[in-house]
């Protein structure tokens, strides 16, 4: 398909005009599935991991930050790349490179391996999503734009919810190294459809890569997740064991090397917006326009949805470690449980534009946060040692309703008011957002799970009796080491050394307890962006529309 100019988008006019936009969306809408299930799909293959190729805790923590880290450490960068040499040739080449970090994943042999390949993913993910939201806001105007971010949101909701099920069934029937794989044929046939359906757009970038910007940008946020991850390893403050790379050497009992990871990473993300504002001063092309967060709702929308984004899906990380180690669910139970969120979430994401035109946009993302705090408050309240985790179906569909109403509605207001020249960079920033809020949300909420399990564990076995005092701590750090599933190999030892059995209730009394503090904190982050929406100017009143001509090839659902 031949380029197209991008003009200025009106209430009732796209700022790209194609034959078939439902179509299109479609394409750049299977592409993005893809990236979004492997955000979440490795939550319920991490068991296996963990005895497959010896993942410890630390290392299920990097498995899933790393994605959102690399990803969101890009987007900036990468969608200033997509306004200047075009959206649907970023797009493309994400693709390809996704690819081939799929299948090094699939292939991984270690830690190291598997999170290094993860990154390369993360790499194609980033150019890939900032065109998928450029595409809907520069090919939809009025109400179907608030229509097709609606099935955007619900798409993005529905294939994070359906990763883990995906992830569950490969794992069991096949192997975990399929859930990459099966990102071949999917990515092959997005980039056909894309190449056939999606008109390449283009928009105003002067200047030239604002390589400082990226550096610092990166390593800033890099070194913050990095610190929040590993301060169960090393310590928060005092270092519980030897650090020793190149020239710095830390022992043990002296300062640890995570607050220097933090310290060092807020310093460098300051210089990066002081770095900005200088380029806006010496008139330099910028990796952020500046001026774009002088829009209210622009600029409050971006904050909100980095706040969110701490509580949303952080609890998908901890719910499948916590059901296989407690109540031994095998990977396919596990995913179905998980999967209950996709009915709330496709529920709420097609009902959106509807319910938005009741209450307006803004309103409908408050709904919806309202909603996930109550299903994860209640997933807290559910979790127990005696009862069936699929009492959690309950809560996991009232999450996903809220999760649909809030990703299908918050991307559609915060870019409301973006001209759309500023399309991709626009939806880029907004993007890093939701990547830095879900990756700080798995390092933190992760840290809070881990730590809690941790002390839980040995305040319980130190006032045990039934336990001996000389297998302890051997217990404490292979729970600890393990991210809890030690808890099923004491399981299968029990017969030989009935001695365990106290220790396994113990173990699983304080998993549990930990999934619900986790829990309850992922519910506060989204009680605080809840908070924060109130800084968003009120919807403006659309015009009445008038109803479209009959396409046959228009993918338009009725009203």
């Amino acid at each position: 398909m031949s380029d197209v100019t991008v003009g200025e988008r009106t209430e009732d006019k796209p700022a790209v005009e194609v034959d078939h936009p439902w179509w299109a969306l479609v394409a750049v809408l299977i592409g993005m599935s893809m990236i979004i299930i492997d955000g979440s799909i490795v939550n319920v293959l991490l068991p296996n991991m963990v005895q497959d190729i010896g993942l410890t805790q630390v290392d299920t923590q990097w498995v899933n930050s790393i994605y959102s880290l690399i990803f969101a450490a890009l987007l900036i960068t990468v969608g200033l790349m997509a306004d200047k040499h075009g959206r649907r040739l970023l797009f493309i080449l994400g693709a390809i490179v996704f690819i081939i970090g799929s299948i090094s994943s699939g292939a991984s042999q270690g830690p190291g391996w598997l999170i290094g390949s993860r990154a390369v993913q993360a790499v194609g993910a980033s150019m890939m999503l900032p065109s998928t939201v450029a595409v809907v806001n520069v090919m939809f105007s009025g109400r179907q734009r608030a229509m097709a971010f609606g099935f955007w949101g619900a798409v993005f909701g529905g294939a994070a919810a359906l990763g883990p099920l995906l992830g569950g069934w490969l794992a069991q029937d096949f192997s975990w190294r399929w859930a990459f794989y099966v990102n071949i044929p999917v990515a092959i046939v997005s980039v056909i459809m894309v190449l056939k359906l999606v008109p390449e757009t283009k928009g105003v970038v002067t200047g030239k890569l604002d390589i400082v910007g990226v550096v610092l940008s990166a390593v800033g946020l890099g070194l913050l997740v990095w610190g929040v991850i590993e301060g169960q390893q090393y310590g928060w403050w005092t270092a519980v064991s030897d650090w020793d790379v190149w020239f710095l050497h830390l022992d043990d009992g002296g300062l640890s090397v995570v607050p220097i990871s933090l310290v060092i990473g807020a310093i460098l993300v300051g210089l990066f917006v002081l770095w900005e504002f200088h380029r806006r001063r010496a008139g330099k092309g910028m990796l952020i326009d500046i001026a774009l967060f002088k829009i209210r709702r622009y600029a409050f929308g971006n904050v909100v949805a980095l706040i969110v984004a701490l509580g949303e899906f952080g609890i998908l990380f901890m719910l499948p470690l916590w059901m296989e180690s407690v109540h031994q669910l095998d990977p396919i139970q596990t995913g179905m449980i998980l999967a209950t969120l996709a009915v709330g979430t496709l529920t709420a994401g097609g009902a959106a534009r509807h319910v938005s035109v009741l209450l307006g946009a803004t309103n409908v993302v408050r709904v919806g946060m309202v909603l996930e705090i109550a299903g994860i408050v209640g997933i807290a309240l559910l979790m127990s040692t005696d009862r069936s985790p699929w009492w959690l179906v309950i809560p996991m569909i009232v999450y996903g309703l809220g999760l649909g109403f809030d990703s299908a509605q918050l991307t559609n207001v915060v870019l409301e008011d973006i001209p759309a020249s500023k399309s991709g960079e626009a939806s880029a920033m907004t993007s890093t957002f939701r990547q830095v809020g879900s990756a700080f949300g798995a390092a933190v909420l992760g840290a809070v799970l881990f730590s809690s399990l941790s002390n839980i564990f040995a305040n319980d076995l130190d006032a045990d009796n039934r336990i001996p005092e000389g297998e302890k701590a051997g217990l404490i750090e292979a729970i600890d080491v393990t991210a809890g599933q030690y808890i099923l190999v004491m399981d299968q030892q029990v017969g030989q050394n009935p001695a365990l059995a106290p220790a396994i209730e113990d173990a699983e009394n304080a998993y549990t307890t930990a999934g619900q503090v986790t829990a309850y904190v992922a519910a506060g982050f989204v009680f605080l962006g809840l908070v924060l929406s109130y800084g968003l100017p009120r919807d403006r009143k659309p015009e009445p529309e008038p109803a479209p001509e009959p396409d046959s090839g228009d993918l338009t659902p009725a009203a």
